[in-house]
């Protein structure tokens, strides 16, 4: 049997011009190449935060009060007020609590026992998530689909009750966090 094959035309090969050639044809007649001048630098107190899906700010990670504040300033609009409450009942709630921003989101833990509060920014809420709310009592009304997380969405002009917040923040520190 015969196989028929095709051939492909060939390939015009281009000549590499060299460094003179290819600055001779850049140039017009008579007029010198001008020096490139470098892009001006933006400094960071003029350029804008970039704000994720959801206005969530993009905040590098980072362990400490700092970037969590770092954070909450960055919040947009009315989402900012509840950060900084938020901020404000757990410090209150639980002296000694450890900070960090891990993932572009506040996290909350006890030096040996992890992580057990976090809360993330999305468009129409903001979203608290109990690492070990399955055992929280009451539990808090968000499910999950890891059995051991429940979560609270705070919507603008709602108000939690501070009470109930406060209990479910002390229950989850006395608890073993998530470590990642």
């Amino acid at each position: 049997m015969v196989r028929k094959t095709t051939k492909k035309p060939a390939k015009k090969s281009t000549a590499k011009q060299t460094p003179a050639e290819k600055s001779m044809t850049r140039q017009t007649p008579g007029k010198r190449a001008s020096k490139r001048t470098p892009a001006k630098a933006t400094s960071k107190a003029t350029s804008k935060p970039k704000l994720l899906a959801g206005g969530n700010p993009q905040i590098a990670k980072a362990d400490g009060d700092a970037p969590v504040q770092a954070y909450i300033e960055l919040m947009p609009e009315w989402k900012r007020d509840i950060g900084r409450h938020l901020d404000e009942l757990i410090v209150r709630t639980v002296p000694g609590v450890r900070k960090a921003v891990k993932w572009n989101s506040p996290f909350y833990g006890m030096e040996d026992r992890g992580w057990f509060l976090s809360y993330h920014c999305f468009a129409k809420y903001v979203k608290v998530t109990f690492f070990r709310g399955a055992l929280l009592d009451p539990l808090p009304p968000g499910a999950s689909k890891h059995p051991d997380v429940r979560y609270l969405d705070i919507y603008k002009d709602e108000d939690p009750d501070p009470d109930l917040l406060a209990g479910w923040i002390r229950q989850a520190s006395k608890l073993p966090g998530w470590i990642p």
